[in-house]
């Protein structure tokens, strides 16, 4: 249901548009598929937290089978889906979470609290000219993923 409510992006045009026309706010764009059931509890969770963080963020779904998008796939490395990349005055939010990629959220958030705490750290970074912040969230509550590397 939270994929009809936000609006959801197929186009490359689409992407650079609101990248470069969101201004003074975080804009926050989820890449995934929305049959997928860890995408459904994440657009589960921006949907809730939508209105709550209407002053500061602007949230997008990016639809990650659509032609167009690829190249941003292949761009921010995304690899596993859900994945969540984070920009401000279309500059790219970078987040240090303890992993060793900080160009994007891997995963689902837990709560609905957590995702507005990440939104928020990153609009007061960005704020203060950052373009890292570091994640406010307990080690026990970011996505740990094993990384796997093929042909090494």
């Amino acid at each position: 249901m939270s994929n009809i409510l936000l609006p959801t992006l197929t186009r490359k045009r689409e992407v650079d548009t609101i990248i470069r026309d969101t201004l003074d706010k975080v804009l926050i764009l989820r890449f995934g598929r929305a049959s997928e059931r860890e995408c459904v509890h994440l657009d589960e969770i921006l949907y809730k937290s939508c209105r709550d963080v209407s002053k500061f963020a602007t949230i997008a779904l990016v639809d990650a089978d659509a032609e167009e998008i690829q190249v941003y796939i292949k761009y921010f490395d995304i690899t596993m889906l859900p994945s969540t990349v984070f920009f401000f005055n279309a500059h790219h939010m970078k987040m240090n979470s303890g992993s060793a990629d900080h160009t994007k959220w891997v995963g689902s958030f837990h709560t609905k609290q957590d995702f507005i705490d990440v939104a928020e750290v990153i609009f007061r970074g960005a704020m203060k000219g950052k373009l890292i912040v570091s994640c406010p969230l307990p080690p026990e509550r970011i996505p740990r993923f094993q990384l796997l590397f093929k042909g090494l």
